[in-house]
């Protein structure tokens, strides 16, 4: 097929990365991309709702070599990795993954990657959109500690959907179906060295594969597709609609370094019975004794399909009479749910504006809208379905 997308239009030069499956995105016709972690990251091959269908009734492959790997290795590579967040790693056993914060000593968010614990003393962490591999040699740089930093050559893509687990079965054979959520396996397939998780970012069942040799992507890609084909199985770019229904959260956006994990609903993270140190333990007990003065909240906008917010919308207070107060927040992350028939999405506002039900208005591009804060996650909130 012959490639439908003009990377000039994004790309002037050769600083951008390019993934292993870069090529084989550009045959399947991908008709956007954009950066993330200094790579090109593929968002749309079809109609968004029309991607959005697929994840829910069959299965589809992104390209996410984007999550660039941070590795952790050397005698105290235990030790520094649980001092970058407050999660407690003594908890997390060889062969588990976990999802984790990593925060700044005044208790902000740095990133929010999904971590692979490979060995005692080895650890991936696959990143969102921000430079921790910087940030790490930065703390490694005075801390005394034994560790070696490098970004390995791993490049993850994710087969989302309930047909997944036939294609990852077909590809990796029975043993993988035994993966418990967050668990993964070291294997390959035909000398193609991978390892597959039962993670996504998608609120569906799912799974991730990474590549242990980036000149063999498009070949895996390809086999990955062959597993499939028969099940209908598509690229598509990760789908917005469905993480923001799942209360999945997109870092840059809904939260960043001048977020704390209680304002955006990720207190869990921090585990109070942890022992020893980690960056940000005395601010984030401290905030956590005061309270926040703001919180992400869910919300419904009234009226007709909103497509993905490109900027943070204003929202105000509704004042008596149903008239406007001043503003009072944003609007960080909105999109209509076809399967709600609801506009849905999250606000940063004060404590006082999060109470379920509380009235707002917010200010879309084609004008001002009623909104309501409600709970969320909207749909799953026990993520029975990425567990089944």
């Amino acid at each position: 097929m012959t490639a439908t997308f003009d990377m000039a239009l994004i790309q002037r030069g050769a600083r951008l990365r390019r993934s292993p499956y870069f090529d084989a995105t550009l045959r399947a016709g991908c008709r956007s991309y954009t950066v993330y972690n200094h790579m090109f990251l593929p968002t749309r091959y079809d109609d968004l709702h029309a991607e959005y269908e697929r994840l829910l009734t069959g299965v589809t492959v992104w390209d996410v070599s984007v999550e660039r790997q941070v590795e952790i290795k050397g005698p105290d590579a235990f030790e520094f990795t649980n001092l970058l967040t407050p999660r407690d790693l003594s908890k997390c056993a060889v062969g588990q993954g976990k999802y984790v914060i990593v925060t700044a000593d005044d208790g902000g968010i740095v990133n929010d990657p999904v971590l692979l614990r490979l060995g005692e003393n080895h650890f991936w962490l696959a990143l969102a959109d921000s430079d921790v591999l910087l940030w790490a040699k930065g703390v490694a740089l005075n801390s005394g500690l034994d560790v070696e930093l490098c970004e390995p050559d791993v490049s993850p893509m994710q087969v989302q959907g309930p047909k997944s687990k036939e294609v990852v079965r077909r590809l990796f054979g029975d043993a993988v179906l035994g993966l418990r959520y967050y668990w993964f396996l070291e294997t390959d397939l035909d000398g193609i060295p991978v390892v597959v998780t039962r993670t996504g970012w998608s609120g569906e069942v799912g799974y991730e594969i990474y590549l242990r040799d980036g000149s063999r992507g498009v070949e895996l890609w390809d086999r990955v597709m062959d597993a499939g084909a028969d099940l209908g199985i598509a690229p598509t770019g990760p789908s917005d609609i469905r993480r923001i229904e799942a209360g999945i959260l997109n870092y840059g956006i809904d939260m960043t370094l001048d977020n704390n994990p209680y304002e955006v609903g990720l207190g869990w993270q921090v585990d109070g019975d942890k022992e020893g140190d980690y960056i940000g333990r005395e601010a984030l007990a401290r905030i956590a004794a005061e309270g926040t003065r703001r919180r992400l909240a869910g919300v419904e906008i009234a009226g007709g399909p909103l497509d993905l917010n490109m900027t943070r919308w204003p929202v105000r207070g509704e004042g008596s009479g149903g008239g406007g107060g001043e503003q009072v927040g944003v609007v960080t992350s909105a999109v209509w749910s076809p399967r709600l028939k609801r506009n849905i999405g999250y606000a940063m506002v004060p404590v006082a504006f999060a109470e379920i039900g509380t009235r707002l208005r917010v200010a879309t591009p084609d004008g001002e809208r009623a909104a309501s804060v409600v709970r969320r996650p909207f749909v799953d909130p026990d993520k029975e379905i990425p567990k089944s």
